[in-house]
């Protein structure tokens, strides 16, 4: 055989090699990496930014002109109800108080002395009153009683009836002078009238007195301190902000897109950069009925299922994550091996009897990475990965890569 001839049958042994090695791989079919689907909790959340909200603030100032004798909080304090928070210089007003109260007592004691002797003596005359009267009575009596036996002439009779009538009329007046006495006397109605003044010159004192003490007016924790001792403080000028007390609020401003995912109530996980290990438990409190048109947002409130961490601080951006939806046991398909819909219907490949078959599926509960499979999937199957597959192609795993599970999101 001619070189030329052994070169040639070369050449076609080469070639054939080829063709049996190319059908080979063929069969085998392509490499590709793939998914077996397994049950798992799915959830989903929504995550956005979050402040803490003051419910309501307050500002305490002065209502008079005076010098600041004592602060007695700073601030971040935790302030009760009625708990001193400054006190103005108050000598002048106390002693103020104290010959106002002095000159109450002089008046009340002057009533006391003017109706204790008029009552005294017009008392006196209204039982010496009845006593007469009284004798009277029994006079008339006795005279009817001596007519009608014979031993009274009709002149007797009539003068015991007068004398009666002039008993009657002593009780009368006495009577009518201890009322006068009592309610309607000149002195002691003037008196009276002192009085009334002196308490309200007292009243007067002490609200004045009081104003120099600045209070709580209700629980809370103070803001903002902007006064100290020995400051002349003037009305209308706010030396104190406080934080009114109350459950602790977040507020948010959601993207209206999102707007059918919430409910209340939904729990939510809520942490602050600056502690990011200090995670806390909070619920949706309400949402607002009517949408920021500038912002296309919408408000929503959440708050605390336990008491606020102590390194809450009001208007502090927070970072929530709310759970918005969650299925226990989902069989769970990632969406990044979904392909293009088919008859208006989702699709995927699978692997059966060593090739890509295509599988039409229809989802339920979707998250940013995964959704739950309701239909045309069971557990156990094999997903396969890679766009440029096509239906029917011959594929095998890589080897020592066993098909990935799908796990809990």
């Amino acid at each position: 055989m001619s070189r030329h001839a052994k070169t040639l049958l070369w050449l076609a042994l080469l070639a054939l090699l080829a063709a049996a090695l190319g059908g080979w791989w063929w069969w085998r079919g392509v490499q590709v990496e793939a998914t077996t689907l397994q049950r798992a909790p799915l959830v989903r959340t929504l995550q956005f930014s979050a402040r803490v909200a003051t419910l309501s603030r307050v500002e305490i100032g002065s209502t008079v002109t005076g010098r600041v004798a004592q602060v007695l909080v700073d601030e971040g304090a935790q302030v009760r109800q009625g708990q001193l928070l400054v006190q103005l210089e108050s000598d002048e007003q106390r002693a103020a108080l104290a010959q106002a109260v002095a000159a109450e007592q002089q008046a009340q004691a002057r009533l006391a002395g003017l109706l204790s002797s008029g009552r005294s003596a017009a008392q006196a005359a209204l039982a010496q009153a009845e006593a007469t009267l009284a004798a009277a009575r029994h006079s008339f009596a006795r005279a009817q009683q001596l007519l009608a036996e014979g031993f009274y002439s009709a002149a007797q009779l009539d003068e015991a009836r007068r004398a009666l009538g002039v008993a009657q009329a002593q009780q009368d007046s006495a009577r009518a002078q201890v009322q006068a006495n009592a309610d309607a006397g000149t002195e002691v109605v003037q008196a009276q009238a002192q009085v009334t003044l002196a308490r309200a010159a007292t009243a007067a004192a002490r609200a004045r007195l009081a104003q120099l003490a600045l209070l709580a007016p209700t629980d809370a924790r103070v803001l903002l301190r902007a006064v100290e001792p020995g400051q002349i403080v003037q009305p209308g000028k706010a030396l104190l902000s406080l934080a009114l007390a109350g459950p602790t609020q977040l507020v948010a401003q959601v993207d209206e897109r999102f707007l059918d995912q919430l409910q209340t109530d939904q729990p939510a996980t809520v942490v602050a950069d600056a502690f990011p290990a200090q995670r806390f438990a909070a619920r949706v409190l309400s949402i607002a009925p009517a949408v920021d048109a500038q912002r296309g947002a919408i408000e929503v409130k959440f708050v605390l299922d336990a008491a606020a961490p102590a390194y809450l601080r009001e208007d502090m951006t927070l970072s929530v994550e709310v759970e918005t939806a969650r299925r226990d046991s989902a069989l769970v398909l990632p969406l990044a091996l979904l392909r293009g819909p088919v008859d208006g219907k989702d699709t995927v490949l699978v692997l059966q009897d060593g090739r890509a078959q295509l599988r039409s599926v229809r989802l339920g509960l979707r998250t940013l990475d995964a959704a739950e499979v309701l239909d045309g999937l069971a557990a156990g199957e094999v997903v396969l990965h890679g766009s440029g597959l096509q239906a029917g192609q011959r594929v095998r795993l890589k080897p020592n890569q066993p098909p990935q599970s799908t796990v809990e999101r």
